[in-house]
């Protein structure tokens, strides 16, 4: 299956276990008019094949991680295969893409304190092949959707 192929019953599976991960098949199937069993064979096959991924989403906040901050970074591309091993190495950082443009990284971080924030920026200056970084706090949250359909 790929995501060429996601029809719009596959569709209605993920929009709704993007909404509640913990819907059961039953009440899938009863919305979206269908047979249980067509949502469980359905179910299986998004997941075996890497298309839906059902995991418990943790909120931060609630374990007092509740300060974020997004860094971006500029690397010499010799190094980047390593700045980016390096970079996962990093307690606290949670995201890592690879973007276009002045930075060629962007680095999402979230720790308890501010404090770890320049802990994680001094680890970062230290990885061979940087440049420069932008490091942008992040002062509120005010969308964090898991939603792409």
């Amino acid at each position: 299956m790929s995501v060429e192929i996601i029809d719009q019953l596959d569709k209605g599976i993920i929009k709704l276990l993007s909404k509640d991960g913990r819907m059961s098949f039953t009440e899938i199937a009863q919305r979206l008019n269908v047979t249980e069993k067509t949502v469980r064979t359905r179910y299986n096959n998004l997941v075996e094949n890497n298309i839906l991924e059902v995991v418990g989403v943790v909120n931060p906040i609630s374990l007092g991680v509740k300060v974020g901050a997004i860094i971006q970074i500029s690397a010499v591309p010799p190094w980047m295969e390593d700045t980016i091993k390096k970079l996962q190495e990093i307690a606290g950082i949670r995201f890592i893409t690879l973007t276009s443009g002045e930075y060629q990284l962007l680095v999402q971080a979230n720790v308890r304190h501010y404090e770890e924030i320049t802990e994680i920026v001094k680890s970062i200056h230290h990885i061979e092949g940087i440049n420069k970084t932008n490091v942008i706090l992040q002062m509120d949250i005010y969308k964090n959707s898991f939603e792409y359909i």
